[in-house]
């Protein structure tokens, strides 16, 4: 059995993670104490004096008993006095409280709360957000926690492939440890073969396309990302922002400005950007130009602006086709 600790504190702006070690601490708990063990007070339930009476409540149950208390970060500073005075006379041997507080710019965890927790032997963690630049160093260092060895190409790769959302990246970095084994190192080829399989790829495999041309290849993936029921507004966000860099690079080939320059302004994996300027360099500005505003019609028509003459999919095909022509 886990050894629990009288308190623990988690919190932080990475509300995802926050969930996870919720759900993942509330099944210890059950599996530890049964369902009637544990008790949870959540959003409006979850308030200093509820919490307090639950600290203090007397118990005649055999076994731990455990609170939960998921949304801290809606207390004010001069109402948690008696939760810290019930946490300080708490026993750690019949009873632990867990905190949760999802933070962001205008609910921020109580003062004092933190250190009340240390000081009873308790446990703070902090589950913040990672900046996006420094998404692939945070991927190397789970990678490692993982048993890969994820070089910084791969990880680079893994971000342009599933986006930014750390819960997934992390997901994907299990998948590549399942699959490929303790120790094994992971670069941009096992990373496009093994991660993110449906619609995150097939979402920059249509943009890339329109990118290049491809009448065939873009369109079959519009229709399949259309039959997993993928929402018109963000195919064109993903669509739009590729023509847009593609657009800008061809602008300054044509300006004469070398690849390896147009290279270090891109923020995307090396070999992401080498294709995007290969794929822009064999379209004329003019064509690039014309696929943008193409792009820009579809979306007035999607939103009513265009008569809704013809049906979303059909508009949306029509649309790919004269983009990549």
């Amino acid at each position: 059995m886990p050894a629990f600790k009288a308190a623990y504190l988690i919190h932080g702006d990475d509300h995802g993670r926050i969930g996870e070690r919720r759900t993942r601490l509330r099944s210890m708990a059950e599996a530890e104490s049964g369902t009637a063990g544990v008790e949870v007070f959540e959003a409006e339930a979850c308030t200093p004096a509820v919490v307090t009476a639950a600290l203090s409540a007397m118990t005649f149950a055999i076994g731990r008993r455990f609170v939960i208390a998921d949304g801290v970060e809606r207390w004010k500073d001069a109402e948690i006095e008696p939760v810290l005075s019930a946490l300080a006379t708490l026993d750690p041997e019949t009873l632990t409280v867990a905190f949760f507080a999802r933070e962001d710019g205008r609910l921020k965890l109580p003062a004092g709360l933190a250190q009340a927790v240390e000081a009873v032997g308790g446990q703070v963690a902090t589950e913040s957000q990672v900046k996006p630049r420094a998404l692939p160093g945070w991927l190397q260092q789970r990678g490692s926690e993982l048993g890969l060895d994820l070089d910084s190409q791969g990880a680079r790769a893994l971000v342009a492939q599933v986006g930014d959302r750390q819960q997934r990246l992390l997901r994907e970095l299990e998948k590549l440890a399942l699959e490929h084994g303790h120790g094994a190192s992971i670069g941009v080829a096992e990373v496009q073969a093994s991660a993110a399989g449906s619609a995150e790829r097939k979402l920059w495999t249509l943009a890339d396309a329109v990118v290049a041309g491809d009448r065939k290849g873009a369109t079959r993936a519009l229709l399949e990302l259309r039959q997993q029921g993928e929402r018109l507004p963000g195919l064109l966000y993903n669509m739009v922002r590729r023509v847009r860099d593609a657009l800008a690079i061809a602008d300054a080939l044509a300006a004469g400005q070398a690849p390896a320059q147009i290279k270090k302004d891109l923020r995307m994996p090396g070999f992401a950007a080498d294709r995007l300027i290969a794929d822009a360099g064999r379209r004329d500005v003019e064509s690039l130009r014309r696929a943008l505003v193409l792009l820009a019609d579809l979306e007035l028509e999607s939103r009513g602006g265009g008569g809704g003459v013809l049906d979303e999919d059909t508009a949306a095909v029509r649309a790919v086709l004269a983009a990549t022509a």
